[in-house]
């Protein structure tokens, strides 16, 4: 399998120079980095190609890297059912980068492209109804970006004196529960039911 995926990633290469960075096969999977600006064109190549036949957009999603000038990947899964085969796409982008909609080649980018701009903030170019998919219209920052807190900015509930939903700060209204960190493996001073069979054996 290993073998007909270098074949691919090669053919594909050879055929797309100018669009394909580089290409590997890493646990059975086929890995293609390409420059972000070119990603129409390559995906264009790969569902037309009759070696390739790329049919299926499966996913697109992102990767934050926070320390690195790229600081995402953009990511794009695709599926061959006339070959079996499945492929993937990484474009690093910059966070101030736009990317090109796939929606031109692929209609069923549509919601993929907004839930990676809701989650991530990263913007396609071309798409024509880039709003947020999965949070509200108000919704502040990026939740899957690693520099997002936890308990984010906001919290919504609803207020019976009101008689409606409101937005409000963030407010932790109990502590964070206190870990001591100790357990049987960090040095514990005290056994927990059962060790002591751990300690007989040795």
């Amino acid at each position: 399998m290993s073998d007909a995926l270098n074949e691919l990633g090669a053919h594909i290469s050879l055929k797309r120079p100018d669009h394909v960075l580089s290409y590997a096969v890493n646990f059975g999977e086929l890995t293609l980095e390409a420059p972000a600006n070119s990603i129409v064109e390559l995906v264009e190549f790969l569902k037309s190609d009759a070696t390739c036949r790329f049919s299926t957009l499966v996913d697109i999603t992102a990767i934050d890297h926070p320390a690195r000038e790229a600081r995402f990947d953009v990511v794009y899964h695709f599926l061959s059912m006339y070959q079996n085969h499945r492929i993937r796409i990484k474009c690093a982008v910059r966070e101030d980068e736009m990317v090109p909609s796939l929606m031109p080649v692929f209609e069923s980018a549509n919601w993929f492209e907004r839930e990676v701009f809701d989650m991530f903030g990263i913007i396609f170019t071309g798409h024509p109804d880039l709003r947020r998919l999965l949070t509200d219209y108000g919704f502040r920052g990026h939740p899957l970006r690693k520099d997002f807190p936890t308990t984010g900015y906001t919290e919504v509930r609803y207020d019976e004196t009101q008689k409606r939903v409101v937005y409000e700060p963030v407010s932790l209204v109990q502590e964070y529960r206190q870990f001591d960190f100790m357990s049987p493996w960090e040095g514990a001073e005290y056994i927990l039911p059962g060790d002591e069979r751990g300690e007989a054996k040795g």
